[in-house]
């Protein structure tokens, strides 16, 4: 079946013992070779999270194969060849509101003086996917605490990109649940730190935070929403991973997407507490061991996906996310701000930024936030009081 298609490269897909399969042909399909080739290793290694005769949905992350949203992955693909950054991903802070006080939280010192409005927001989604944006991702603070979230996932153009949310499942009621499938919500992000209740509350700072995770899983699935477990991983958490997938096996959940924990925000003066490459060489067994196995959800390890062995950090590059104030940052978890929506179009603040010296080269090794001489130079740096994000002159 063909995925892609321009003058100069076509991209077709087939399966081979149930996986997928890529290939190019055209003038210029020697170009597409080597991306095809990784994404087809990652394709025969690791399990979908269905696959039919119609379709393949492959990850939460991946737009449905094939469809005109995941000739947009292509499209990405071939421009980050051309060496052209396209956001792929557009996460959006809704709101800085919510009802838990987690003790890692990155968000914890962003205290915006505004919330974006409705308007706002959906204009800066489209704006995103005038720039070649795959996938909308609604962020906080506590989405549910929007009561117009709903209208926001509808008014995502869904012949250009997913639709997806952040959520610790408060308030995911089996109602709201409903009206976000009907509006063409794509995938739920329920995070949860730990598979043992006390402990996942302790971290949340709210008794009952981990029923109501619970509950917004079990709420999310039964709508038909595609379900995954969000797992920021530290030193503390790593030794549960066997218990965090059989946790999310018991609730019928569609991927478990692992995260690191990131120095900053409430974690800030805890540099020394964050996972280290032999942590990065464990997620990555796990990954593919999970994957291997025909049955259960499949892993996402984003400190191997995002390692030297495969795509490096996307923040800046083809990451983009804006907090509920407007400021643009690289991602959720770098407190740094190129700009704000509410004051300029956001092409433009996306061209500053890839024009920066941390982000105008085409690659970094691995998650820029975890590198020492990036922190030193501009982390360290902010000043004692100042305003979080903090504006990048």
């Amino acid at each position: 079946m063909r995925v892609y298609d321009s003058p100069v490269i076509k991209v077709n897909a087939s399966t081979e013992n149930e996986k997928m399969v890529l290939d190019a042909e055209g003038p210029l399909s020697h170009l597409a070779k080597p991306f095809l080739k990784r994404i087809n290793n990652i394709f025969a290694e690791e399990k979908p999270i269905s696959i039919s005769e119609n379709e393949i949905i492959f990850s939460t992350w991946i737009p449905p194969i094939p469809g005109p949203v995941f000739s947009r992955v292509i499209s990405a693909e071939i421009a980050a060849i051309r060496k052209k950054h396209v956001p792929d991903q557009f996460s959006i802070g809704i709101t800085a509101r919510c009802p838990n006080r987690c003790i890692h939280c990155g968000a914890a010192d962003i205290k915006p003086e505004k919330e974006l409005t409705l308007d706002e927001i959906c204009n800066a989604v489209d704006q995103s996917l005038d720039l070649g944006t795959y996938l909308v991702s609604f962020d906080g603070g506590e989405t549910m605490l929007r009561n117009d979230l709903v209208e926001m996932v509808s008014r995502v153009d869904k012949t250009k990109a997913i639709a997806t949310c952040f959520t610790s499942g408060f308030k995911l009621s089996e109602e709201r649940a409903g009206a976000l499938k009907a509006a063409g919500l794509y995938a739920a992000r329920i995070s949860l730190d730990s598979p043992f209740e006390a402990e996942h509350d302790r971290i949340r700072g709210r008794s009952g935070a981990y029923r109501d995770a619970v509950e917004g899983i079990k709420n999310a699935g039964a709508a038909g929403i595609l379900t995954d477990m969000f797992v920021v991983v530290s030193p503390h958490n790593i030794d549960d991973l066997e218990e965090f997938y059989s946790l999310a096996v018991d609730l019928e959940m569609k991927e478990m997407s692992i995260y690191e924990i990131i120095a900053v925000g409430r974690w800030l003066d805890h540099e020394d507490e964050v996972i280290s490459e032999k942590d990065v060489s464990r997620l990555q067994t796990f990954q593919k061991a999970m994957n291997s196995k025909p049955e259960g959800p499949r892993v996402t390890a984003f400190p191997y996906f995002m390692g030297p062995e495969l795509f490096g950090c996307f923040a800046g590059r083809r990451w983009m996310h804006v907090a509920s104030d407007g400021e643009v940052m690289p991602c959720a978890y770098t407190p740094l701000s190129f700009g704000n929506i509410c004051e300029e179009p956001l092409e433009v603040i996306w061209k500053r930024m890839g024009k920066h010296n941390a982000y105008k080269k085409d690659d970094a090794a691995y998650c820029m936030m975890r590198n020492p001489e990036f922190r030193r130079k501009y982390i360290h740096t902010i000043p004692k009081g100042a305003r979080i994000p903090y504006r990048i002159k």
